[in-house]
């Protein structure tokens, strides 16, 4: 596999230069509230130890899964392919009480549904079937060509920029590897912007993201830990009273070149798979990652849970703004055709939300410390995100009607 020997600096400028070239051509998000009826609309009620789904099956189309919370515990739901690995559409972080809409569009074939109570773990599953409807899925006509570029434009962004993440975490894992402190820490916030940006591309293979991203705070009993936020607690060793009463044992030189060779090695495969012939993202699927992103600064970056040793959380922040701006930028004409005030009112919310976050720094120069900003500050960035969540979610609807 042939790997950039670019610098991260270098990548980083490319990475904004493509994403200015790719925002005027498109439009924006999904994940949410579009309540529809028929065949293709299903509720999920999740509990602390069950994953009810109204029907186990449906017509292939346009398929609406409204999940209802009625447990304690936040969860997730998903629709996976046959392998049970590969996740076709998802709606993550939905509190106790609350109801979002999945709007997935499926052709006929086998399938999982999945919850997962409390984000951890395997998760319930079951089987769900959909089975051939007669009707062609997916667009049609001068909307299919321009989805079709869209798809295009937003699969060559994702190679961008895990091209630049390649790069960036075989340097950041050498410096690790060879004790180099100070360079890792400098590489870390920076090399993790390209793995932000395109996040929810990595969570679609299933078992990627938990390897790389993990948090400690989300694994299992007795599950193995490794990846970004492994290494990164070894580079800001916490205290005793931070690492729940006990004292830190930093990793030896030999546990520490095994998680750099781990860290490089999964970036790799990500890079294999995002590189290979057949890999596409579909239109739902793009403006889905959209909403999902926006959900993971809501839910980890404006709380700081998200880099809880390095305080980096405003970087992972930017990162995923900027590739829920990318992805309304690939879909806008489609979006604008169906429902510009959706669009416009998109644009105004975004800008608002880049203003409050250029006021902390940039990736190029860099950002304060999430310990830095004041109550104040972290509930201005909080209001800003729902903001644009709010209109975000009818995206996936948006392009889906236009379909």
């Amino acid at each position: 596999m042939s790997r950039s020997t670019r610098s991260t600096r270098t990548t980083s400028g490319a990475a904004v230069a493509l994403a200015a070239l790719v925002l005027p051509l498109a439009a924006c998000v999904d994940n949410g509230a579009a309540s529809s009826s028929g065949a293709g609309a299903l509720t999920v009620d999740s509990t602390a130890d069950a994953c009810d789904v109204s029907a186990a099956e449906a017509p292939s189309g346009t398929l609406t899964f409204s999940v209802t919370n009625s447990g304690d515990d936040v969860t997730e739901f998903y629709l996976l392919a046959d392998d049970r690995l590969r996740v076709v559409s998802e709606v993550e972080n939905i509190g106790p009480g609350l109801t979002r809409d999945l709007v997935v569009q499926v052709p006929a074939g086998d399938y999982y549904t999945a919850c997962k109570p409390g984000m951890v773990g395997d998760g319930i599953t079951a089987a769900f079937t959909v089975t051939d409807s007669g009707e062609e899925v997916g667009p049609t006509g001068p909307v299919a060509e321009q989805l079709a570029t869209a798809e295009a434009d937003y699969v060559a962004y994702v190679k961008d920029q895990v091209g630049s993440l390649v790069a960036g975490t075989q340097q950041f894992a050498d410096a690790y590897a060879a004790g180099d402190d100070a360079t890792a820490r400098d590489l870390y916030a920076a090399v993790r912007v390209h793995w932000e940006r395109v996040e929810p591309v990595a969570e679609s293979f299933g078992d990627l993201d938990p390897l790389l991203d993990a948090r400690e705070a989300d694994l299992a009993e007795g599950e193995e830990w490794s990846g970004w936020h492994f290494i990164e607690k070894d580079l800001w060793q916490p205290t005793p009273e931070a690492n729940g009463g006990t004292a830190y044992t930093a990793l030896t030189p030999d546990e520490r070149l095994a998680a750099a060779d781990t860290l490089v090695e999964l970036t790799g495969e990500l890079d294999a798979r995002v590189t290979a012939d057949d890999f596409t993202f579909q239109a739902f699927q793009i403006s889905n990652g959209a909403k999902e992103l926006l959900d993971e600064v809501a839910t980890g970056k404006v709380t700081g849970e998200e880099e809880i040793w390095s305080h980096t959380d405003l970087w992972d922040f930017r990162a995923n703004v900027d590739g829920a701006e990318v992805a309304l930028g690939v879909l806008r004409g489609v979006a604008e055709a169906q429902d510009a005030d959706l669009v416009a009112d998109l644009d105004d919310r975004f800008a608002t939300l880049d203003d409050l976050l250029a006021q902390h720094g940039s990736v190029d120069t860099g950002f304060v410390a999430y310990t830095d900003l004041t109550d104040a500050q972290v509930a201005e960035l909080a209001a800003a995100v729902d903001a644009v969540s709010e209109p975000l979610s009818r995206l996936t609807s948006t392009i889906t009607d236009a379909a």
